[in-house]
């Protein structure tokens, strides 16, 4: 075995931060607080369906290709779905000045 197969698991998901959907939801979120569209980041943010399609219909050799692809999106989707959370939080809510 390489030392990269002994680097990284098989699944990916052992070394996984439960919080890096949240994190990288607050680096968007802070984007749009600086002036950044909502709509813009996103089309960032996502991974549209017809993509992930796409790229499941190709012929591949690696194991687990599919799987990666079906996290990748459920992942995207999570940080999607944060950000708009916190944003529609913010937008209800703003900041009194």
């Amino acid at each position: 075995m390489s030392a990269a197969q002994q680097q990284w698991p098989a699944t990916g998901r052992d070394d996984f931060d439960p919080a890096a959907p949240r994190k990288e939801a607050a680096l968007f979120y802070g984007l749009f607080l600086r002036g950044h569209a909502a709509d813009a980041l996103r089309r960032d943010i996502d991974v549209p369906k017809a993509v992930i399609e796409k790229l499941l219909k190709r012929e591949r050799q690696e194991p687990q290709y599919r799987e990666t692809l079906v996290r990748l999106y459920q992942y995207r989707k999570q940080v999607l779905a944060i950000f708009d959370e916190l944003v529609h939080h913010e937008l209800k809510h703003p900041p009194v000045q």
